[in-house]
């Protein structure tokens, strides 16, 4: 529906004044077409605009600004709603120093391919070029240009009669790269008047995609499904939307289900299928069936096999048993060896070929080959795993300081099953892809995967990432339980954005791995004989720091301390809470992969 403008009161002056619309009211009008609740960032005396505009919107009940403690944050916020909604996120800065605290969650956004609207404010145009304050445009410090290399837009709106344009090209291209764009808009220009009384595009009816489907390819993909001796599936992040109708599949037909780091969660870790993940701190089973002789076809999908999600770029994964399925061509370009590739929409393309092969089994016996079909199975101790883990006696272990492993091991059965875990750059998210496994019982039948029920910013690896984007995920899912794991260099580094969750009263349980040291870095540096520097760092009580900024928190130095927790409690409550996890420091976490690059890298 479009939003009608109405002559507002000026809520600076005299009651009975009225003000037009300005052009700040513009872009809150087209976030409110788009179904977008909230702007992340941090107000500014060159972003007023946009502030007076979402202060005006948040009085109607529109988007609403959430304000975060350092803009980084904000962006990091932002990537967590997007991920969580399919919606698009939203970050803003003030000029200057503001815009380039963006930088590095917007960077993060642009590897992990979230679709991001930034806006910065400049100073006004007839101060560009005389020392304004924190100016930032092309002849001070040019922020469009900062910008260009992590967005798929940046650009400058030097006129009002821009902005309604640029606003929709940005936010279109946004979608259809699935990636950050930048608008860097001056002062007057956001705070000049808008005459028309409505948008004057329809920005849902432009995004629509129709289902994209190339028949004679998937005809194609389908015999060579029939055909293959030995399947192997290896799922990226970009097959959310078919990961259930694969999981089917790869019942029906005997096939296992392999997962990149990235795609992690996307298929349960009890699925008769599921034999791990491979590449970065992955598992020995994944490695032994893909890189098995006797596999004859690998059907990668939505996958972007970078360095940690191809095993270190494994040339016995790049051959001609590959057939590359995607509804991104960027992730083609990786195999230009593969034997096949698939263009196209990939929750069309498996409905598609799962309707025909149950079709084809009933009607065509003959064709369809009668494949064994996986059993689930069960335990005492609950489902069981098809592949094994490092050192099984450190999960179940009962020592003192606790051990990574069986914190992991414990985290999801003392959560329930509704709870999304996000796991910060270093040691966190080693631990975390290797042994951290949630139950779900499910192995097949439609499930919502937005964001999944575990998340990584693996690519670029911010530090802290997980922290800011815990909590856009609460915001995009205030039903669920916000798990983010985190280490004492990320809360060090960002832990401040927790009073951001204090402030809504947001269910975010922040596990922080507390080792007094940057555990990637420390265990790295061992690993590959390097001089041990610049990872120790001291010692510090996370719950204290938690608790003098309100919230609550526990310290866990034993797994009885977590086993302990009253977690249904800590999660019905509003507000977030903090556990101090003092972790074995001596544990090296699953890392060998990262290892073995560097040591080769000349």
């Amino acid at each position: 529906m479009d939003t009608v403008f109405k002559v507002l009161p000026d809520t600076e002056g005299d009651a009975h004044n009225e003000v037009l619309p300005e052009h700040g009211d513009l872009i809150i009008a087209y976030l409110e077409q788009l179904g977008v609740e909230y702007v992340f960032g941090i107000p500014g005396g060159a972003i007023e605009p946009l502030y007076n505009a979402l202060a005006r919107s948040e009085r109607r009940a529109g988007p609403r600004s959430i304000t975060a403690r350092h803009e980084t944050g904000a962006a990091f916020m932002a990537d967590g709603y997007a991920s969580n909604t399919g919606k698009l996120g939203v970050c803003c800065a003030t000029t200057g120093p503001g815009a380039t605290n963006l930088l590095t969650g917007v960077a993060s956004a642009f590897e992990n391919k979230v679709p991001l609207l930034v806006i910065t404010a400049q100073t006004a145009l007839s101060t560009f070029g005389r020392g304004a304050f924190q100016e930032s445009s092309c002849t001070g410090i040019n922020i469009v240009a900062l910008f260009d290399n992590c967005t798929h837009y940046s650009t400058l709106v030097s006129h009002p009669a821009q902005l309604e344009s640029k606003l929709a090209s940005a936010i279109m291209k946004a979608f259809e790269a699935m990636g950050p764009v930048h608008l860097s808009i001056p002062l007057d220009v956001m705070r000049a008047p808008y005459l028309l009384p409505v948008p004057r595009f329809n920005l849902p009816h432009l995004l629509h995609k129709p289902a994209l489907l190339d028949v004679d390819a998937v005809n194609q993909l389908y015999w060579e499904l029939l055909a293959a001796k030995r399947p192997v599936f290896l799922l990226g992040e970009e097959a959310g939307g078919a990961a259930d109708l694969i999981s089917t599949l790869a019942l029906m037909i005997n096939a296992r289900i392999v997962t990149t780091p990235h795609g992690k969660g996307l298929i349960s870790a009890y699925h008769p299928s599921f034999s791990g993940i491979l590449g970065f701190s992955g598992h020995d089973e994944a490695r032994r069936v893909l890189f098995s002789p006797e596999v004859d076809r690998i059907f990668v999908v939505g996958a972007n096999l970078s360095e940690w999600a191809s095993n270190g770029w494994d040339p016995f994964l790049f051959n001609q048993r590959l057939i590359h399925v995607e509804s991104s061509a960027a992730n083609l370009r990786r195999t230009p060896m593969a034997a096949m590739h698939i263009k196209g929409t990939l929750e069309t393309i498996f409905e598609k070929i799962l309707s025909r092969y149950k079709r084809d089994a009933m009607e065509s016996p003959r064709v369809v080959p009668d494949r064994l079909h996986h059993a689930a199975k069960s335990g005492e101790d609950g489902p069981v795993r098809n592949f094994s883990l490092d050192q099984e006696q450190n999960y179940c272990s009962n020592a003192t300081p606790i051990k990574p492993q069986r914190l992991m091991r414990e985290l999801p059965r003392i959560f329930p099953p509704n709870t999304r875990y996000l796991a910060d750059t270093g040691a966190s998210f080693s631990w975390a892809i290797h042994y951290l496994h949630a139950y779900d019982r499910r192995f097949s039948g439609r499930r919502d995967y937005r964001g999944g029920w575990f998340r990584a910013t693996l690519e670029f690896a911010s530090m802290g990432w997980a922290i800011g984007s815990a909590i856009g995920a609460a915001f995009a899912r205030p039903d669920d339980p916000i798990v983010c794991i985190t280490g004492d260099g990320s809360m060090l580094m960002s832990g401040q954005e927790i009073t951001v969750a204090v402030e809504h009263q947001l269910t975010v349980i922040f596990v922080v791995l507390n080792d007094s040291a940057y555990g990637m870095v420390k265990h790295g540096q061992r690993m590959t004989r390097a001089e041990q520097i610049g990872a120790f760092l001291p010692k510090v009580d996370f719950a204290a720091f938690a608790r003098a900024m309100g919230v609550t928190a526990h310290v866990i130095e034993s797994p009885q301390d977590l086993l302990h927790l009253d977690t249904r409690y800590i999660c019905a409550q509003r507000g977030p809470t903090l556990l101090d996890v003092r972790i074995d420091p001596d544990e090296a976490p699953p890392i060998g992969m990262r290892t073995n690059t560097l040591k080769q890298a000349i």
